[in-house]
């Protein structure tokens, strides 16, 4: 596996962790950034690894963007600022868009802007319970950038998008939960526990299948109902050729546990 300055990647189990670590708030400077595409890409190229896991260090998921690397930004101009956020966003799409299952284990005190960003990313976020979320980007004259205005509003709908990205307010996890923000809260201290304990669970269905889902879902999101009802059908129809998929309808009329091979 790879070292890298601000993030640390370990594997077990067939899953990978990715932890971030840029002290104190784990914020997204251009180091860490670059460290958590490239940490990102060996794990989506390793065959061993089936789910990724991204945590943060010490007591925060992540706090937000890097402050001075945001401010140098309004000195450069436009090209050099639009360049510097599509790169973000490329990032958060990656993660989005991976075949393999991500779950965000959210933990400590905050996740804030572009770490909120960065879990909503996610296929599944798991946060613990002192954890405070929001897009606070306009108290300082910005806007999130990274996503927050497009994956918000998809996950909690518009109107609470709006409230939270223009107050710029904090909720906690709870609430987080309640408006479908997070999958799962949990006490502190467990949050690292629990998403393993959910990607020992993914671990054990078909990688293709996975892929597929994933692939489907998001798809959809950017189609009318009965257009995404046909892309269902042809990735459906796709894995009907798989190795997976027969082993799985095997395994169940021989009432075994499938052995899937990804394949």
């Amino acid at each position: 596996m790879g070292e890298y300055q601000n993030v640390n990647l370990a594997v077990e189990d067939r899953t990978a962790i990715i932890t971030i670590n840029h002290p104190p708030a784990n914020s997204f400077d251009t180091q860490t950034t670059l460290d958590l595409n490239a940490a990102f890409d060996e794990c989506l190229a390793n065959p061993q690894v089936k789910v990724i896991i991204i945590t943060g260090a010490g007591i925060l998921f992540v706090a937000g963007a890097d402050i001075p690397t945001i401010a140098k930004l309004g000195k450069q101009g436009y090209e050099a600022t639009y360049e510097v956020v599509r790169q973000g966003q490329v990032l958060f799409n990656k993660i989005e868009q991976s075949p393999k299952p991500v779950i965000a284990a959210i933990n400590g005190s905050y996740c804030l802007g572009g770490g909120n960003e960065l879990a909503m990313s996610c296929h599944i976020r798991i946060a613990e319970d002192s954890v405070q979320f929001g897009q606070p980007e306009v108290k300082l004259g910005i806007m999130p950038g990274w996503g927050g205005t497009q994956r918000l509003a998809r996950l909690v709908g518009k109107g609470i998008a709006m409230e939270l990205i223009l107050t710029g307010n904090n909720i906690k996890a709870q609430e987080a939960y309640r408006i479908g923000l997070v999958n799962k809260v949990v006490p502190v201290g467990t949050v690292v526990s629990e998403a393993k304990r959910w990607a020992k669970v993914l671990s054990m269905m078909g990688g293709v299948a996975m892929a597929s889902i994933i692939r489907s879902i998001n798809q959809g999101l950017d189609m009318d109902l009965d257009d995404g009802a046909k892309n269902e059908a042809d990735l459906f129809a796709k894995l009907s050729a798989s190795e997976d998929m027969h082993e799985g309808l095997a395994a169940f009329l021989e009432k075994r546990r499938p052995q899937f091979k990804d394949k």
